[in-house]
């Protein structure tokens, strides 16, 4: 059996990289697809066990490696033009383009969906707004090319012969947009790695790649309204700068952190504070495995990850008032660690690989019964 397997893009190393390193560890055969290729050495031998991708045309383009996004409307056309007919079996792991690839009715193409895209669908005029294009001339434009992302997406979704969805939450704008039932896998979280202390230091925690629709700002101004508090933040991004500038004396603003570091704050963190709205969320889970609470916004994927005054606290809504009330209670509460560790353990990188190869392997047998007996009836 031939094997390719589509990702959107590689250059960070995130939630999707790491769905993407526990499916090499359980098929080592794979084929690599994506629009662009620019992983440092250290993650593409995590990533991808050293391979390298094939990659679009958007590689090549100027500023592609730093800014690949301001090619949107040529995704399409690029991730159509890879030639994946000799494969038998395709998976694409997908939050954006990788599932649009084209197929034919003789291969099975499985997509794992992060999430439809959420720049044409739920977080459009963020989006707009975020890349100074919801106004004049230019917004109109883009407004034309993220209406006809929109509908090729929701045409190229039949080119998938069955989606794995990596949450309830994830199933339900699936089956909204694309009218498609899937069945729900979560992603994989390293519990072994990200192990449990129970020992906390008095610093609150948060790490996230700085977009905006991941609200890092906001934590850091709620954070900059109660300077008795410690905060420590990590991650890089478009926002990173502007996160550094406005953040107070009890604010710390780390940067971009290795796996180690990452695990070494969140053992010691009193609690991890996420304001996203995620799909799914893999560091609220491996900081829980590592004994620590979370204080997050109760809307999303989390609601399925932490249960609320068990494992962590919610807060409602969106703003700087919300976190500080959600910290306020909170200061006035305790929690198991090795509750909170056991909690997160169903959520294993062991558990994930296991799910998924069942998954494909069922279907793969399927596949091949049915191309069989049609092979008879037309002898």
């Amino acid at each position: 059996m031939k094997k390719a397997l589509i990702n959107d893009w590689y250059y960070v190393n995130g939630g999707a990289e790491k769905v993407i390193h526990s499916l090499n560890a359980i098929w080592n055969d794979f084929d690599h697809f994506s629009l662009i290729d620019f992983l440092n050495e250290e993650d593409r031998h995590f990533i991808l066990n050293g391979k390298k991708a094939k990659t679009t045309f958007i590689q090549n383009l100027p500023t592609a490696k730093n800014n690949h996004r301001k090619f949107l409307q040529l995704f399409p056309s690029a991730i159509e033009q890879f030639d994946l007919s000799e494969y038998e079996l395709i998976l694409s792991s997908s939050s954006s383009i990788a599932k649009g690839v084209r197929t034919n009715k003789n291969q099975l193409h499985i997509c794992y969906c992060h999430s439809p895209m959420r720049y044409a669908w739920d977080l459009q005029e963020q989006y707009l707004k975020d890349s100074g294009l919801d106004k004049g001339l230019k917004g109109m434009y883009a407004k034309y090319v993220l209406n006809k992302i929109r509908k090729w997406d929701v045409s190229n979704a039949a080119n998938v012969t069955f989606f794995i969805a990596n949450s309830n939450h994830v199933a339900e704008r699936i089956k909204k947009r694309y009218n498609r039932d899937s069945v729900v896998i979560y992603p994989p979280v390293d519990t072994t790695f990200f192990s449990l202390k129970e020992e906390k230091e008095k610093y609150y925690f948060t790490a996230s790649r700085m977009v905006s629709y991941k609200k890092m700002q906001l934590i850091v101004e709620a954070f900059n309204e109660m300077p008795n508090l410690k905060l420590i933040v990590a991650g890089a991004g478009p926002e990173f700068d502007k996160i550094q500038q406005i953040a107070k004396d009890n604010i710390t603003v780390v940067g971009h952190v290795s796996q180690l570091e990452l695990k070494e704050y969140l053992q010691n963190a009193k609690a991890f504070v996420f304001a996203a709205e995620e799909d799914f969320g893999i560091i609220p889970v491996e900081a829980q495995a590592c004994g620590t609470p979370v204080i997050a916004y109760a809307k999303g994927g989390i609601l399925e990850t932490v249960v609320n005054e068990q494992t962590g606290l919610f807060f409602n809504e969106q703003t700087v008032d919300a976190i500080k009330e959600a910290i306020a209670v909170f200061e006035t509460k305790t929690f198991d660690s090795k509750a909170i560790r056991a909690h997160a353990l169903q959520f294993s990188k062991e558990r994930f690989e296991k799910e998924i190869q069942s998954f494909v392997d069922e279907k793969y047998q399927q596949h091949l019964n049915s191309t069989l007996d049609f092979k008879k009836q037309t002898q």
